[in-house]
C-alpha cells in the first residue's frame, strides 16, 4: 500500500477549489524540491496531521493553519486533507475492509482507501478551543464510515524532522526513540531463550534473549553479596521494628521492572544507547559528528520499517542532507532509492517522501521521483507530466549534475550553452541593475548540448489540467549562421577559395547565402520552437554567436581588447608583459580596422576572428570583458543606459525575461529624440 495522491485544501498557503494542492505520487521515493516558502513543509505537516507519527510527537491544527486568501482577509473555516492509498495487499484489504472504496477500471474494480481529514474553526464565541476536534472520514466523498483509532494506528508514519538531534534520539532514556525501534524488531523479540534460574547447568548467557539477559542480570544482582548484606540489614534493623506480627515488611533489591514481558523489555531497551565509532573495537562514543549520527538515525528507522510485517511503511524526512557533506548526500540518496525499491516480507515496499534544498540530492534522483513545489502547487516531473520525451529523460539522467540541478531551487532560470555566457551574462545583468542574485536567477550552463531538454522540464504536458510552472526560464542559443564574407576572415577558407556547396560538401558551418527567401527566419523560428511556451522562452542570437553579436551591436572595441588579453593570458600571468601594453596594441589594431571603413558585419567578423582563427579562449575572453565593462562603469566611461544600447537585443530581452523590464532614464543614455544612444566604442 502506498499514498497515490495528496489533496490539501485551505491549509496554510494552499487554497481551495482550483487553487487546492494536488500531488499524485508514485510508489517508492518522492522528493519535494523548490525554493523556500513554496509549501514543502506544509505537505509533510499535512501528512503528519492525518497519519500521526511514531515518535509520539502530536501535531495539532492551529488557527493560523487555516488558509488566508488575501492579507488581512478572513481565514477559511475548514481544512480538508485527503489521502488516497492504492496498491493494497490482501492484508491491507482485510485490515480496512469496512473503509474501502472500489473504483471501476478497465472493466474491473480497483480497491482504494481514501481518508479525508477535516478540521474546523470553532465559531463559538468565548470558547478556549479555537479548533474543533478533527474527523477522519472515508469514502471518495468523505461520506463513508469514520476511521476509528485502531485503523488509524495502522497508518502511522515515521517522521524525521529537519533539525533532528540524532544523538539524543539514539541515546538511553525513558521513552527513547532507540528503544521504540528496537522493541519492534524481530531480532530483539524473537532471538534467544528466556532465563531459567533453576537450570542445571546454568544457562549460557550467549543463548539468552534480551529479556532473558535482563532476568539473568537481575538474578546476579540478587545473588551479589553486597546486595544481600544491604537487604539483610535493611530488613532486620529498620523494617522489622516497623512491622506487625502478622504483617512483616520485607525489602527486595533488584533491577526495576514490572511483570509484563513487553514492559520489562521496554525498560531494558531504554537503558541502551547507539553510537558510531571508528571501528568495531573502538570504545569511544564521541568519534563521529552530527552528519554521521544522522545517517545512523536514518539507518535505524529504515531497519524498523524494513523488518515490520504489518503497519504502513511510510518514512517522511525533511532535509535529509542536514549536516552531510556533498559526497555523503549522494551516498544517502542512492541508498534511499535502493531501499524504496526493496520488497518486505509482507509484499510491501517502503514509501519515502523527502523535502530537500540540496542540488546534490536532486542531481542524484531520477526525474520521475521529483516533484517541484511552486506557488502552492505541485508539479511532478515524471513522464507524461512534462513535455520531455523518453529520450529527454534518458539524456537528463546522465547529464543532470549538481551544477545544473540548482534550477529546481530558483525563482528564475537562465540556460546557456557555453562558459562565456555563464561568466559574462551575470555581470552584464548586474551592470544593468538586474542582479541575478537579487532576483533569484540560477544560470545553468549545458555546454552546447541539450538546451531544450533542460528547458522542457518546466513545460507541462497538459497546461489546462496541471497549470503553468510560474518560473520564468530563458534559453540563449547561437544562430550559428555567419555573414557571407566571414569564412575567409575567420579562417574557414583560404583566400580566393570558393565556398563548397552543401551538399555534396561535408562542411558543417553555414553562411547567409545558404538560405533562400525566408528560410533563415524559419531556422530562427525552429530554434525558438525547441523550447518556447508557457513561461519558457528561447532567445536566438540576432546575428551569429555571442562574441560576434556583442561586436556587431556596439561593443566591438571592448571585445577586441578582451580577446587580445585572452591571447596573452599566459604571458600576463607569467609577468612577461603587462595589461596596459596589450590594451594599447589592441586599441591601435582596432583603430586600423575602423580606418579601413569596413561595414558593420565585416568589422565584427574581424573582431570575432581573434577567437575563431587566432584561438583566443572564449571563457578567458569573457572574464576579461567582464572586468573591462566593470571598470568602464566604475570610471564613468560607460553607464547603464549606454551599455544597454550597445548590447544585442536578444541578450537584453533574455535578462528582462528572468528579472524584470529594464527602464532607464534619458540621462542614462536610453535612445530617444533628445538623447541618442552612445555606444561603448564611442565612449572608449
Amino acid at each position: 500500500m502506498y499514498i497515490a495522491e495528496i489533496r490539501i485544501e485551505n491549509f496554510r498557503s494552499f487554497g481551495a477549489g482550483d487553487q487546492a494542492f494536488v500531488l499524485p505520487i508514485r510508489p517508492g521515493l518522492t522528493a519535494l524540491v523548490g525554493e523556500n516558502d513554496a509549501g514543502k513543509t506544509a505537505v509533510i505537516d499535512a501528512l503528519r496531521l492525518v497519519l500521526g507519527t511514531r515518535d509520539q510527537d502530536v501535531l495539532r491544527a492551529d488557527p493560523m493553519d487555516f488558509h488566508q486568501a488575501t492579507p488581512g482577509g478572513e481565514r477559511a473555516d475548514q481544512i480538508t486533507i485527503r489521502l488516497t492509498f492504492r496498491g493494497l495487499t490482501a492484508s491491507d484489504r482485510g485490515a480496512f475492509a469496512e473503509f474501502l472504496t472500489y473504483e471501476a477500471s478497465n472493466g474491473g474494480a480497483n480497491t482504494a482507501l481514501i481518508v479525508t481529514w477535516l478540521a474546523k474553526r470553532n465559531a463559538k464565541q468565548g470558547s478556549s478551543r479555537r479548533v474543533l476536534p478533527p474527523e477522519w472520514r472515508t469514502g471518495p466523498k468523505g461520506d463513508g464510515p469514520l476511521l476509528d483509532l485502531g485503523a488509524r494506528s495502522l497508518l502511522t508514519a515515521t517522521y524525521l524532522r529537519p533539525l533532528r538531534d540524532a544523538e539524543r534520539a539514539m541515546g538511553a532514556g525513558r521513552g527513547s526513540r532507540l528503544s521504540q525501534i528496537l522493541q519492534h524488531t524481530t531480532e530483539i523479540r524473537d532471538t534467544g531463550a528466556p532465563f531459567n534460574k533453576l537450570a542445571d547447568p546454568p544457562d549460557d548467557p550467549k543463548g539468552l534473549s534480551v529479556l532473558g539477559l535482563g532476568d539473568y542480570a537481575n538474578h546476579l544482582f540478587g545473588e551479589s553479596e553486597g546486595i544481600r548484606q544491604a537487604r539483610k540489614r535493611l530488613n532486620e534493623e529498620y523494617l522489622q521494628p516497623l512491622s506487625f506480627a502478622n504483617d512483616l515488611l520485607q525489602a527486595r533489591i533488584g533491577v526495576a521492572g514490572g511483570h509484563e514481558d513487553s514492559y520489562r523489555l521496554r525498560q531494558l531497551l531504554e537503558k541502551l544507547e547507539l553510537a558510531l565509532t571508528t571501528s568495531t573495537d573502538a570504545e569511544s562514543t564521541h568519534t563521529r559528528g552530527l552528519g554521521s549520527n544522522n545517517l545512523l538515525f536514518m539507518a535505524c528507522e529504515l531497519l524498523l520499517l524494513a523488518a515490520e510485517s504489518d503497519g504502513f511503511p511510510l518514512l517522511l524526512i525533511e532535509e535529509p542532507e542536514a549536516h552531510l557533506h556533498p559526497q555523503r548526500q549522494l551516498r544517502l540518496m542512492s541508498f534511499l532509492q535502493e531501499q524504496a525499491e526493496k520488497e518486505r516480507a509482507d509484499g510491501q515496499r517502503i514509501q519515502i517522501i523527502v523535502t530537500t534544498h540540496s542540488p546534490n540530492l536532486a542531481s542524484d534522483l531520477h526525474l520521475k521521483n521529483l516533484a517541484l513545489i511552486e506557488g502552492g502547487r505541485a508539479f511532478p516531473l515524471s513522464e507524461g507530466k512534462t513535455q520531455l520525451s523518453a529520450s529527454d529523460y534518458r539524456f537528463l539522467e546522465r547529464f543532470l549534475d549538481v551544477t545544473k540541478a540548482n534550477l529546481f531551487f530558483a525563482r528564475a532560470v537562465l540556460i546557456v550553452e557555453g562558459d562565456a555566457e555563464n561568466i559574462l551574462l551575470p555581470v552584464i545583468a548586474r551592470l544593468l541593475g538586474r542582479d541575478f542574485h537579487y532576483h533569484g536567477v540560477s544560470i545553468v550552463n549545458v555546454g552546447g548540448v541539450g538546451l531544450g531538454r533542460f528547458a522542457r522540464v518546466f513545460m507541462r504536458k497538459d497546461e489546462a489540467r496541471d497549470g503553468v510552472i510560474n518560473i520564468p526560464v530563458a534559453c540563449i542559443t547561437d544562430m550559428d549562421v555567419m555573414p557571407n564574407n566571414a569564412p575567409w576572415i575567420v579562417g574557414k577558407l583560404e583566400a580566393d577559395q570558393p565556398i563548397p556547396a552543401r551538399p555534396p560538401s561535408r562542411r558543417r558551418w553555414r553562411v547567409n547565402s545558404d538560405f533562400a527567401g525566408d528560410e533563415l527566419e524559419k531556422r530562427r523560428a525552429a530554434l525558438r520552437a525547441k523550447a518556447s511556451g508557457q513561461k519558457v522562452e528561447t532567445f536566438v542570437a540576432d546575428e551569429w554567436t555571442l562574441e560576434y553579436d556583442l561586436a556587431f551591436h556596439g561593443l566591438g572595441k571592448n571585445v577586441y581588447r578582451a580577446a587580445s588579453l585572452a591571447l596573452s593570458d599566459d604571458k600576463l600571468n607569467a609577468g612577461i608583459t603587462n595589461q596596459d601594453d596589450i590594451l594599447t596594441a589592441a586599441d591601435n589594431a582596432y583603430q586600423a580596422l575602423i580606418d579601413d571603413a569596413y561595414d558593420q558585419s565585416t568589422l565584427a567578423s574581424h573582431v570575432y576572428a581573434l577567437f575563431e582563427a587566432d584561438g583566443a579562449s572564449k571563457a578567458i575572453g569573457a572574464q576579461y570583458l567582464a572586468g573591462l565593462l566593470e571598470r568602464d562603469i566604475a570610471n564613468g566611461v560607460l553607464d547603464a543606459g549606454r551599455l544597454r544600447a550597445a548590447l544585442p537585443p536578444y541578450i537584453v530581452a533574455a535578462i528582462e525575461h528572468v528579472t524584470e523590464p529594464i527602464f532607464l532614464a534619458p540621462e542614462e543614455g536610453v535612445a530617444g529624440e533628445s538623447s541618442p544612444p552612445a555606444t561603448s566604442d564611442a565612449a572608449v
